[in-house]
């Protein structure tokens, strides 16, 4: 699954940080998709907090005041994005993880123009279905 940052925006008392997926989740997958990222969160001690009226979209909260969405777009691009608690105004560092691919950062947003065998098939995920990759 292939990855590029977004641009990072501060607020009057936090700070945003987004990444945006650029491998293709089919139709098929995106619950699924969902349901890991829900799992992997709440593992971290995240709390659900609520979710879209499509299913698209869900709302968390870390253990220490963070607020974290991840969302299901146009052609199945997913986004991520975290929300500081409030915090005093400063500079915020760029990113220090280098993007999984190329590095649109400084571009358009841009539709997911990566495909894999795993996220972009379009069948459902069965019980023997292989590890994501």
């Amino acid at each position: 699954m292939q990855w590029t940052h977004r641009q990072t925006m501060a607020g009057n008392c936090s700070s945003d940080r987004s990444r945006t997926v650029m491998t293709i989740i089919s139709e098929e997958r995106r619950g699924a998709f969902l349901g890991l990222v829900d799992r992997h969160w709440k593992s971290k001690g995240f709390t659900f907090r609520a979710t879209s009226k499509n299913k698209l979209a869900a709302y968390y909260v870390s253990p220490d005041g963070f607020q974290a969405k991840v969302l299901i777009g146009w052609k199945g691009q997913a986004h991520f994005e975290v929300t500081t608690p409030c915090v005093e105004k400063s500079d915020v560092a760029p990113p220090t993880t280098p993007p999984n691919g190329p590095d649109y950062s400084k571009l358009p947003a841009t539709a997911p123009n990566v495909t894999s065998d795993f996220w972009s098939a379009h069948t459902p995920i069965s019980a023997s279905s292989a590890t994501p990759s």
